[in-house]
């Protein structure tokens, strides 16, 4: 492929990215209204159209689309995309994250489980991962699992403790013996 085509795809692909960042860079703290949302995420979308040979950019492109549907709270739309960038970008984490976040929303907790497990095979070493593992087997009932995978964050990123207090997934096992022992502080 000619160096000119490398050059716009790769321009692009910044587009979209930066379509998406305008979404999501402020989070939960100042979230776009979704109208305003929904017509970005579309913009993504429809930029990502514009790319007519992937080359080997295929499992980001197919991320990022995914991404774009799961901002729209799309989240059965979004699974084919991820799944199959996941296929072709085994190493990626954020890919099998996004996926779980989705899973969890269409109510496959075995399946959100199955992607962040994966994703675990790829980087151990991040906290977010054991964070919501931890937050799926809450979910599924299974106190000493959660509690497992919770401990492993907090040992690898401590912030987290910050969260657990109004993280709404923990309610389930919230009154458990595992949960209280390993949440409660010692002074």
């Amino acid at each position: 492929m000619s160096d000119p085509n490398r050059i716009r795809r790769q321009q692009i692909l910044r587009e979209a990215e930066g379509y998406l960042d305008l979404i999501t860079v402020f989070g939960g703290r100042w979230p776009c209204r979704p109208d305003v949302r929904d017509q970005v995420a579309n913009r993504v979308l429809a930029t990502l159209d514009r790319i007519d040979n992937p080359g080997g950019l295929r499992g980001h492109i197919l991320f990022l689309r995914g991404q774009a549907l799961r901002t729209m709270e799309r989240y059965a739309d979004a699974i084919k995309p991820l799944r199959d960038a996941a296929d072709l970008e085994q190493g990626n984490f954020h890919i099998r994250l996004a996926l779980g976040w989705c899973y969890k929303r269409v109510r496959r907790l075995d399946l959100a489980i199955q992607a962040l497990e994966e994703a675990l095979e790829a980087d151990a070493e991040q906290p977010i991962l054991h964070y919501n593992l931890a937050c799926y087997w809450s979910l599924a009932g299974n106190a000493k699992i959660a509690c497992s995978y919770l401990s492993q964050a907090f040992e690898l990123q401590p912030d987290y403790r910050d969260l657990v207090g109004s993280e709404r997934d923990f309610d389930p096992i919230r009154k458990h013996p595992y949960f209280q022992s390993l949440t409660s502080v010692i002074v």
